[in-house]
């Protein structure tokens, strides 16, 4: 296998790319100027280094200490948390504009088929709980997809939740401004403010 083959290969592995976007990002890179690949390549070669995890949300950041510059952030509002699947969708929800609290990443949604949570940050969530409590929280949002993995999810999410929460605590989930089977990360600014306005 040549090297066009090889990078073809591995960008098919990204998610949501399929063989023909795969070329059109190599053709696009071979087009390129020398100067774009090898900022492409230092980039890459700096994730592992200056890319990691922040403890307090788990989403990946470039942030220098432990907690990236959201959960550091002094103006967030710590009475509301968040509950997404994946690092994109605090993206989406910071587009709408409305939602000024902090976030949890659980690291991606159940799988029907085999419906295991492995993989799946529960156990941290649940422990960052009393802090939470500690710092304001009243609210926590199941913030996921409108599909039936995302439902699953919530329903599972909610229900270890209930176990530990005190009756004065509130778990919502996203309104319907959302249509049915649609990923929180592709979803237009009104739509997402609209799920957030209509939280029950």
């Amino acid at each position: 296998m040549d090297t066009i083959e090889r990078l073809t290969a591995i960008f098919q592995k990204f998610p949501g790319i399929g063989p023909r976007q795969a070329q059109r990002f190599v053709q696009f890179l071979l087009r390129g100027s020398s100067s774009t690949r090898r900022e492409l390549i230092e980039l890459l070669q700096s994730l592992g280094g200056s890319v990691k995890q922040c403890t307090q949300c788990m989403r990946f950041s470039s942030n220098s200490g432990k907690m990236c510059s959201m959960c550091s952030n002094l103006e967030r509002n710590p009475k509301l948390l968040a509950i997404v699947a994946a690092d994109a969708d605090i993206a989406a929800l910071e587009r709408g504009g409305i939602y000024r609290g902090f976030y949890f990443v659980l690291g991606g949604t159940i799988s029907l088929a085999s419906e295991k949570t492995n993989g799946l940050r529960i156990k941290q969530l649940l422990e960052s709980i009393p802090s939470r409590i500690k710092t304001g929280l009243e609210e926590i949002i199941l913030a996921f997809p409108a599909n039936p993995e995302g439902d699953a999810t919530a329903i599972q999410v909610r229900e270890k939740l209930m176990e530990i929460l005190p009756p004065s605590l509130t778990v919502t989930s996203l309104g319907r401004g959302l249509s049915t089977g649609s990923e929180l990360e592709y979803a237009d600014t009104e739509t997402i403010k609209n799920a957030l306005e209509s939280r029950r």
